[in-house]
């Protein structure tokens, strides 16, 4: 698995007087407990019932540490966080609804109990498809934004890619998703994956003829 771009503990502390620096329910604080000092501006909401402390803007440390909070520890070293997800925590989306769990569809693991916040999709990865972030298995972005290309809403998708595209600490150009997707073979949605970033690099140039795009806001 290729290293992260991302250090750990990236924006957090190593230490401070309450012996860190983002909270999950259940640990030292109980969801009532962290919720109310959220709403005394001591915390911030990551996601789920994980937060941060007011003074640290959460970056990918931070999202795939309250990501992977949501889910079942057994099932942690099992998946990768994917598609709009993954898009989330390299700050590129809005909070998902759903978390997305990329599964390799030859590896074996426990379905995801009933009404979970997280949604698995069985897919073919690669040893290059993942990194880690603080522990926790993310779809590179290249990866992320190859499957944005097939997966998701028009409107979200787009948006993601585009972020993706724009942030160069990432390496992700359109032109070089798009090359990757034509020379795919036997490639499911190819043709629509192809169409979804042309459009997408059509407004990344400024296409008055493709449809504006607004900045996603990252929680």
């Amino acid at each position: 698995m290729p290293a992260t771009l991302f250090p750990y503990p990236g924006v957090l502390p190593e230490t401070t007087s309450t012996g860190g620096a983002l909270f999950t329910a259940g640990g030292i604080f109980s969801a009532v407990e962290l919720r109310a000092m959220e709403m005394d501006g001591l915390l911030r909401r990551v996601y789920g019932e994980t937060y941060v402390r007011w003074d640290i803007s959460p970056d990918p440390v931070c999202r795939a540490l309250a990501a992977a909070a949501c889910l079942p520890p057994k099932q942690r070293p099992r998946i990768m966080l994917g598609r709009l997800t993954a898009a989330w925590v390299y700050g590129c989306a809005p909070p998902p609804a759903r978390l997305a769990l990329l599964v390799d569809h030859g590896r074996r693991i426990t379905a995801l109990a009933p009404f979970s916040p997280a949604v698995l999709h069985e897919v073919r990865l690669g040893p290059a498809d993942g990194m880690d972030i603080a522990g926790v298995r993310v779809s590179t972005p290249l990866r992320t934004a190859s499957d944005l290309a097939r997966h998701g809403p028009e409107e979200e998708s787009m948006q993601a890619l585009l972020a993706l595209a724009a942030d160069p600490a990432l390496s992700c150009p359109l032109g070089h998703v798009r090359a990757i997707t034509a020379a795919a073979p036997r490639l499911p949605g190819k043709a629509a994956a192809l169409d979804r970033l042309d459009r997408a690099i059509a407004l990344a140039a400024g296409d008055p003829g493709q449809t504006r795009r607004r900045e996603p806001v990252v929680r």
